[in-house]
């Protein structure tokens, strides 16, 4: 096997220039996966970029604005933030399924979106809340929607160079509820199948109750689908509780 250069950058554009290393580079973040691959032969680049020195990949915001999470956070921080936990419950639910604790103090957000892989944990729970991707690459800096930003299993929007920066989530709708769940052949294994669901009930005067529904399965037919609410149901109380007498 080839010798592979390692690099350490301390900026994003730093590593944006040693991603296009002679022969081809690869951004490392935890590794978690990329680094089994290496073993397994099956990547053979020629450098190898950490992210981990990257301040501007680091470190969770949140505020009544929302929340912005640096691509190389680990899962682990993100379990340990309390504000993120109480304003976007679902996002810790499914960070929490993810792999064994060794795997989450090593494992980063950016990584875990970044592989595209059906059954990641938390792109479920981040199509819910509707999250937007801050890139950056050679042409300057972008932000998609997590939507399109997943085209398929191992398949992203991502350009030639280009790198996944931070993760920023809308405020969550008030009142809502949330629920994560996930089929594996044991708790620590890649989900067979999951479901993320958002439900938005609210009683106003009148008695007209709206419901809207966000949900998202993965893993699943190999696929990740969104099921995006465009209509909430509408439904007059009073004329249901006729109804149910």
């Amino acid at each position: 096997m080839a010798s592979i250069a390692y690099h350490r950058p301390a900026s994003i554009d730093e590593a944006l220039e040693l991603g296009r290393w002679p022969g081809g580079a690869r951004f490392l973040a935890g590794g978690t996966d990329l680094l089994v691959k290496l073993r397994q032969g099956l990547e053979r680049p020629r450098a190898l970029v950490s992210l981990r020195n990257i301040t501007e990949l680091q470190g969770i915001e949140v505020s009544d604005a929302g929340a912005d999470i640096g691509a190389a956070v680990t899962i682990a921080e993100i379990l340990e933030h309390d504000e993120l936990g109480r304003r976007y419950p679902l996002l810790q639910q499914a960070a929490g399924r993810l792999g064994s604790p060794q795997i989450r103090q090593t494992a980063t957000l950016g990584g875990n979106l970044g592989n595209c892989s059906p059954c990641a944990d938390t792109a479920p729970a981040l199509l819910v809340y509707g999250a937007r991707l801050q890139l950056q690459g050679p042409a300057g800096r972008r932000e998609v929607d997590i939507a399109e930003f997943l085209r398929g299993p191992g398949q992203s929007c991502l350009a030639p160079g280009e790198l996944l920066c931070r993760v920023r989530v809308a405020p969550a709708p008030a009142g809502a509820r949330t629920v994560y769940f996930k089929k594996g052949r044991v708790r620590v294994d890649l989900a067979l199948a999951s479901l993320a669901a958002l439900l938005v009930l609210c009683i106003r005067p009148g008695d007209l109750f709206d419901a809207g529904f966000q949900l998202s399965f993965a893993a699943a037919g190999g696929i990740i689908l969104y099921l995006p609410s465009r209509d909430r149901a509408r439904l007059f109380l009073g004329a249901a509780k006729r109804r149910s007498r």
